[in-house]
Order: C-alpha cells, then sequence, then structure tokens
C-alpha cells in the first residue's frame, strides 16, 4: 500500500523519484544496494510536500556528496533524497555574510568566498563534502572548523515538513559531531567571513592543498578520515595508533589501508559492505588490544 502510494505520489511531482534505485554511483566508496526509492528533490516545495505525506511513514537517507558514508550492499527499504541543483545556490550578502544551499560543495564556497575576496572560508577547499554534511558533523581541517564561520541554518523536519531557522548559538558543536535534531534535514546556512586580500586567501588555499596532497591519498575510493582523532589524547593522532597496531598491509577481500594514510580505507576495486566494515571493525579491535584506546568512526555507517 505505502509503495503504490509512493509511485503515485513519483507521478505528481517534477523531480525525479525512481524506484529501485543503485547506491553505490551516490557516495565515494562506491558500496551499496539498491534503495526502494531514490528522490532527486528540485524543489523546496517538493521536499516539503512529501515529507508531510510520508516523512514519519517511510525510512529516510539523505546523502549529499557521500564522501564519508558507508552504505549496507542490501535493500534500503526506504526513501533515499538527493538534494538537487535549487539547493546549490550561493548569495553574497552586506556585512561578508554567505548564504549557501545544503547541497553546495565546500570547495565552491571557499571559491565563492575567494572570488569576492572574503577571508575564513579557506579550510574548506580541502573538504570533500557539501554545507549539509559538513553542518551535520562540523567538519574541520587544519584548525578550522564549520562552527568557526557559522552564523545559522535553516532546516525542515522529516517528521512534519516544518521548516524553521537556528542560530549556530543554540547550537552545540563539539569535535566532529553537534546536537542538531537528527530529524532536520538541512537546506541552508549563513556564514560570516571577514574582507581579505584575494591574493592572500589564494596564497592560503594554494598552501593548505598542498599540505593535503602530501599527507592524503586522493582520486581513490575512500570514505576519507575512517575515525575520529581520541578525544583526551592531545599528542597523539589517530593515524598513529594505527600504524603502530596494525600491519598496513591488512586487508579483507578489497578492502585495504592506504599505504600514504592509514586513516584512509580505500575499495581497490570491489570491496563489499562486509569487506569494508571487518576491516574497520579490526582496526578498532587491534588499537584498543594494542593501546587501550577506543576508536570511534568519523564515517557514518549505514548497517
Amino acid at each position: 500500500m505505502l509503495n503504490q502510494k509512493l509511485e503515485n505520489f513519483s507521478k505528481k511531482i517534477k523531480s525525479k523519484f525512481l524506484p529501485n534505485y543503485n547506491i553505490k554511483r551516490l557516495n565515494w566508496f562506491n558500496i551499496g544496494g539498491n534503495a526502494k526509492f531514490y528522490f532527486n528533490v528540485e524543489s523546496l516545495e517538493e521536499l516539503a510536500k512529501f515529507l508531510k505525506e510520508f516523512g514519519n511513514k517511510t525510512n529516510i537517507l539523505v546523502l549529499g556528496a557521500g564522501s564519508n558514508i558507508l552504505i549496507n550492499d542490501h535493500l534500503f527499504d526506504g526513501v533515499v533524497i538527493k538534494l538537487g541543483k535549487n539547493f546549490t545556490n550561493i548569495s553574497l550578502m552586506q556585512n561578508n555574510i554567505i548564504v549557501a544551499g545544503a547541497a553546495v560543495s565546500d570547495k565552491k564556497l571557499s571559491d565563492f568566498a575567494l572570488n569576492n575576496s572574503i577571508g575564513g572560508f579557506e579550510f574548506l577547499s580541502c573538504i570533500p563534502g557539501t554545507i549539509g554534511g559538513g553542518i551535520k558533523i562540523n567538519s574541520g581541517c587544519f584548525g578550522k572548523e564549520f562552527k568557526d564561520i557559522l552564523l545559522s541554518i535553516q532546516v525542515i523536519d522529516k517528521n512534519s515538513g516544518v521548516i524553521k531557522t537556528i542560530p549556530s548559538c543554540d547550537i552545540d558543536f563539539g569535535y566532529r559531531k553537534s546536537n542538531i535534531d537528527k530529524n532536520y534535514i538541512y537546506l541552508s546556512a549563513s556564514f560570516k567571513g571577514e574582507k581579505k586580500n584575494k591574493s592572500l586567501i589564494e596564497k592560503e588555499i594554494n598552501f593548505l592543498k598542498k599540505k593535503k596532497e602530501i599527507a592524503q591519498p586522493s582520486k581513490i575510493k575512500t570514505g576519507g578520515s575512517t575515525f575520529k582523532n581520541p578525544l583526551n589524547q592531545t599528542t597523539i593522532k589517530v593515524w598513529e595508533l594505527i600504524k603502530k597496531s596494525v600491519p598496513l598491509n591488512t586487508s579483507f577481500g578489497e578492502a585495504t589501508i592506504s599505504q600514504k594514510h592509514c586513516n584512509f580505507l580505500i575499495n581497490e576495486g570491489n570491496a563489499s559492505f562486509k569487506d569494508m566494515l571487518k576491516l574497520i571493525r579490526f582496526i578498532e579491535k587491534s588499537v584498543k588490544s594494542k593501546t587501550g584506546i577506543k576508536l570511534e568512526t568519523e564515517i557514518e555507517i549505514i548497517e
């Protein structure tokens, strides 16, 4: 009955609403099965309409760039939502404030700030995600995080379709986490920068990019940093714990550890969800056994 209602809904909208859609192509690990339905939503109106009718009746998974997620090979019994082009707008406001849609890539926001001579966004050039995902886990690198430039977010409630604005001062951000309600879907955000010489911004971006290229693998099937750096361990990084605890040639099927940065796990070809999860759990167990430290994943795992 629900499937029939969803199919009927798909005929009344302009956005893509496709059955039995393969998720592999939607994430960087290139791992995952099919979703019962895939909703590539092109308007806030259609998203609100869908949520009001089905938000509390079916499982929903919202995907951004898919750069920080590991998804099961089984059928996802629900609707995978990906925000479309109408959620990729960027606007420059007064006082060096930039408003960006949740589907805007971090790099695109950094480039926009550069072109408008606004500093503070340089670090985003090195994060391979979207604004929505970045806010959700307070992404960051090289000493800066989303919370440092965020003014407010606009969200829509999955269960009701109600839209609200939340100022950043009302959000409790931590290291790769926030207390934002998991029932909210991110729509847009406003950020505060500072006027800065364009050549200085460009110089900083190039410096950070080179730093990243030296330390991290690129152009591979990976979910980025797999584990968070351990809290209360200011002098040791998670890659150091992995390096001293795990043989770096460890693999399960085609799930392997990057030789360039051992906190990056790689799908060498056709690794399964089971392979990658085994590797993650093996690393966790090995580090705990060797160092006594319990690792926490940075990537989201959909089992």
